[in-house]
């Protein structure tokens, strides 16, 4: 399979942000990661498709998303937009730029978290968009940097303050499981390690010490869905994965992630990403590149 493109940013070793503001009629950047946080912003943009990890989705009339996950691909494209004037505000960041010991600060709390939630890609509802449209309409043409730099941290801060919609699956983006209860931690691990085999309720609950009535109220209730679904979004996450990383066929993906049935495969397949395997795999074979 090809690989992705690996973006050299505008970010300089000298500076805190790299922030730019493009105007513009269509997307044409292919598939691509980098190691720099970044937040884009669209607008005018309703009928865009917007690809990070294993979600694939057609975007509003504005858009605001963040990406922390080094290896996460992602990419913006034309989809249906007809639009003559596009807007995009795109703001890059290093991780070095927020060192540990800072993160681990009370002050900063709300931004670990919404780092660590990023790994997977993140977009921001409607309200905190509003809440920073100001900050992020003038900050590209902002002359003084630092005054600059002081509204990149305003925003970053406020958007923390909001409720985020999570992109791709863990199992896709690879991304750690962290600051979670350790019965949390302990069952995700284990469907992370078993989610090709077949898993019980009440093997999950036994990890646990719990009834299995309980384990499915206790990981409801902290992780915020069932461990049915849980396990379905591993499965299709490590499937996405390997759609995008090998040249296995399709039917060889469903059984070794854990799927008994092809069409039952396809079906929850589609359900979940919007389309089939195969159209899956086809939208990322057209956007990858070789570097």
């Amino acid at each position: 399979m090809s690989r992705v493109l690996s973006e050299i940013t505008g970010l300089s070793d000298k500076d805190c942000f790299f922030i730019v503001e493009r105007h513009k009629n269509k997307f044409t950047y292919p598939l691509h990661c980098h190691s720099e946080y970044e937040l884009n912003f669209i607008s005018n943009g309703a009928g865009v498709r917007r690809v990070i990890g294993d979600s694939i989705e057609t975007i509003g009339q504005y858009e605001l998303v963040l990406v922390t996950g080094e290896h996460l691909e992602h990419v913006w494209e034309q989809g249906t937009c007809n639009s003559e004037d596009i807007r995009e505000i795109t703001i890059q960041f290093s991780a070095s730029l927020f060192s540990e010991g800072m993160l681990a600060k009370n002050q900063f709390e709300s931004i670990r978290k919404m780092f660590d939630a990023a790994k997977q890609g993140i977009c921001f509802p409607q309200e905190a968009i509003m809440k920073v449209y100001s900050t992020l309409d003038a900050i590209a043409r902002q002359a003084d940097s630092f005054t600059q730099f002081m509204q990149c941290m305003q925003i970053l801060h406020e958007l923390s303050l909001f409720e985020w919609r999570t992109l791709a699956t863990s199992a896709y983006a690879k991304a750690p499981l962290h600051h979670e209860s350790r019965r949390v931690e302990r069952i995700k691990d284990y469907i992370h390690a078993h989610y090709a085999e077949q898993i019980t309720l009440d093997e999950i609950a036994g990890l646990i010490s719990m009834s299995p009535s309980s384990c499915s109220r206790f990981f409801r209730t902290n992780a915020g869905k069932t461990v049915t679904d849980y396990i379905l979004d591993v499965r299709l996450g490590n499937a996405a994965r390997a759609l995008v990383d090998t040249n296995e066929t399709v039917s060889v993906i469903c059984y070794r992630c854990g799927f008994n049935n092809l069409s039952n495969f396809n079906r929850v397949f589609k359900a979940k990403k919007g389309m089939t395997p195969s159209d899956f795999r086809r939208v990322y074979m057209k956007k990858k590149v070789t570097v």
